[in-house]
Formats: C-alpha cells, sequence, structure tokens
C-alpha cells in the first residue's frame, strides 16, 4: 500500500515498484486517514505486505499513521517505510520510533528513485 497525496509521486514509484518486483500489487491512496480507513476494512488475509506513507499528507501526517497503527497488534508484522521531503530529523526519529522500519529522501533522479524503490522492496522482502 503506497500512501501519498502527490499523483505524480504515487504513479512514478507505482510504475517503479511494478518494474522490480512484477508481482506485487500496488493498492494507493492519497492521505493518511484514507490509509487507515482502507486498512481498517481489509481482512487480516487481504492485509498489504508493505506500507509506503509520505510524510507529508493531509489530515494524518505519516508519524500520526503509524502510531495509530502501532495501537493494533494485526498490523504489527508489516513492514512500514516512510518518504518524504522532509530531511527534519524530529520527522525521521518520531517516525523510526513509531514502527517505520526505514525512512528515505524523496529522490530527485529516476536513478535515485530506483535506489530508493529496491531499498523499500528490501525492506519488505522482494528486493530484486
Amino acid at each position: 500500500m503506497l500512501a501519498d497525496d502527490d499523483l505524480e509521486d504515487q504513479e512514478m514509484l507505482t510504475e517503479v515498484i511494478r518494474e522490480l518486483a512484477p508481482g506485487l500489487k500496488v493498492e494507493t491512496v492519497s492521505d493518511g486517514r484514507e490509509a487507515l480507513a482502507k486498512l481498517t476494512q481489509l481482512a487480516d488475509a487481504e492485509l498489504p505486505s508493505l506500507i509506503i506513507l509520505d510524510y507529508k499528507m493531509p489530515y494524518l501526517n505519516a508519524a500520526e499513521v503509524l502510531e495509530a497503527l502501532a495501537k493494533d497488534p494485526r498490523y504489527a508484522a508489516i513492514p512500514k517505510v516512510c518518504w518524504s521531503s522532509s530531511r527534519r530529523e524530529d520527522d525521521i526519529r518520531r517516525c523510526l520510533n513509531a514502527g517505520a522500519c526505514n525512512y528515505f529522501q524523496k529522490p530527485s533522479t529516476s536513478a535515485e528513485l530506483r535506489g530508493v524503490t529496491k531499498s523499500m522492496l528490501e525492506c519488505h522482502g522482494s528486493g530484486s
């Protein structure tokens, strides 16, 4: 599952994920509230195998989503990563403390995007 309010970033990341892990289905949502609502509606067997959160989203940012997910043990086994244009240490620390396995700076080139995506998928276990 990818939660990002920037449709262009959603499309770019989804494209690279599909290229690196062709069998992986990518579900996208546009904000933190939508991510939580979607996860709540899913049966345990339908839960995503990786959650990617943009830090700066409307309604709930990545840290707030992670903090909400940490309260429910059904999400504990799902790897969660954040990506953002923010390099604020407080943002990074808050996400990692709330359960993110990594925090990535949004890349500025397609080569960097490929590298970041590969690292995200390694957290998931589908790295190529």
